[in-house]
C-alpha cells in the first residue's frame, strides 16, 4: 500500500556499491524489512577482492579478500537483499509523491528509492609518471595478489610504505628473487607487525627517501628509475620486470560530487550517523573522509548507514515512532 503519495514499486533503500560496506549495509537493511536493492558495476567493485590474507578481521584469522565478501554477499543475500550488477549511470532528485526521493538511473533500468547509501569505495592511485599508463598489464600492476605469479625468480619493485605496500611485498616474495620497496620517506608507515616481517624477509631491499621518476620499458618494463627527494639529480635505475604501485586511493564519488558536500580529496563528508548533506543520501565505506580505511571499519559504517535511512525512511513515511 502506497503510504503519504509513496509510489507503489519505490525502494526504500538504493545501495551503490557492493565491498564490505554496501553489503553490511544491505545484510543491516534486509533485516529491517526495508526494500532494498544493492547495484555494483565494475566501477565499484571492492579492493578487497584482490586482497591475498586478510589477517586483522575480528573472529576470521587468515581469510582470502575473496572468501570474506563472498560472505557477506551470500549472508545479505540470504536475509533478502537483491544484488545487481548493474552500473549506476546517475543519481538524481524525484518526487515520489508527496515527498521527494531519488532516482537511480543504471545501465539495466531505473530505481526510485527514499534513500541511497553511496558505498562506492576507491581506486588504487596512480603515479603519473612516464612509462606508467602504457605498460599497466605489461609489468605495471596494482594487484600482487593477481599478479604474483608471474614474477617467480623475477626482480620486482613495490612502490608505497603503508599496510598494503608492505603486505603486497611480503607476498610477492613468494615468487620473486627480490624485491625493493621504494618509499619517499626514511622508515615506513605500515603497523608494526608488518615492519618487522619486511625488515627480516632477505628478500626485501629498500630504496629511501626516493620517488619514481620513470618505468622503462618497451613492451614490458625492464627497470624503474628512482631519485632521491633529498639529493637534486641522485637518480638510479633500479633493474626489474614488475612495478607494483600502493600510493594510496582516489575516492570513487564522481556520481554524487555536485548533490554533497566532498572534502578536497573527493571524499563524502558524513555525520556520525553517514549521513550526508542532501537529506536522503547516506554514504559509508572508503569513499568518505575518516581517519582508517580496513574493512572492519566500512562494517561499521555500513550498519551506522542502515540504522540511520531505516530512521529516515519511517519520518519520511510519517512512521516515525
Amino acid at each position: 500500500m502506497a503510504e503519504r503519495g509513496i509510489p507503489a514499486g519505490t525502494h526504500d533503500v538504493v545501495i551503490v556499491g557492493g565491498g564490505p560496506a554496501g553489503l553490511t549495509t544491505g545484510l543491516y537493511a534486509a533485516r529491517a524489512n526495508l526494500n532494498t536493492v544493492l547495484c555494483e558495476g565494475s566501477g565499484t567493485v571492492s579492493q578487497i577482492t584482490i586482497t591475498d590474507l586478510i589477517e586483522n578481521y575480528p573472529g576470521l584469522p587468515d581469510v582470502t579478500g575473496f572468501e570474506l565478501i563472498n560472505r557477506f554477499r551470500e549472508q545479505a543475500i540470504r536475509f533478502g537483499l537483491t544484488v545487481k550488477a548493474e552500473e549506476v549511470l546517475e543519481i538524481a532528485p524525484r518526487a515520489l509523491g508527496d515527498v521527494m526521493g531519488w532516482k537511480v538511473t543504471t545501465g539495466g533500468g531505473e530505481y526510485r528509492a527514499c534513500a541511497v547509501i553511496v558505498a562506492t569505495g576507491a581506486a588504487w592511485r596512480r603515479l603519473g609518471v612516464p612509462g606508467e599508463e602504457g605498460l599497466i598489464g605489461k609489468g605495471v600492476s596494482f594487484c600482487a595478489t593477481c599478479d604474483g605469479p608471474f614474477y617467480r625468480n623475477r626482480e620486482v619493485v613495490v612502490v608505497g610504505g603503508g599496510d598494503t605496500a608492505v603486505q603486497e611485498a611480503l607476498f610477492l616474495t613468494r615468487f620473486a628473487s627480490r624485491v625493493t620497496i621504494v618509499h619517499r620517506r626514511g622508515r615506513l608507515r605500515a603497523t608494526g607487525v608488518l615492519r618487522d616481517r619486511a625488515f627480516a624477509n632477505k628478500k626485501i631491499e629498500f630504496a629511501w627517501e626516493s620517488v619514481v621518476s620513470e618505468i622503462r620499458g618497451e613492451n614490458a618494463v625492464t627497470g624503474v628509475v628512482v631519485k632521491s627527494v633529498k639529493l637534486p639529480g641522485d637518480t638510479r635505475e633500479i633493474p626489474a620486470e614488475g612495478a607494483f604501485i600502493f600510493i594510496g586511493l582516489n575516492p570513487l564519488t564522481q556520481l554524487v560530487r555536485h548533490l554533497v558536500h566532498c572534502d578536497d580529496g573527493g571524499y563524502i563528508t558524513v555525520d556520525s550517523t553517514m549521513r550526508t548533506s542532501a537529506p536522503g543520501i547516506f554514504a559509508c565505506g572508503d569513499c568518505t573522509k575518516k581517519s582508517l580505511r580496513q574493512v572492519v571499519t566500512a562494517c561499521g559504517d555500513g550498519a551506522t548507514a542502515a540504522h540511520a535511512a531505516e530512521l529516515y525512511i519511517d519520518e519520511l513515511k510519517g512512521q516515525a515512532y
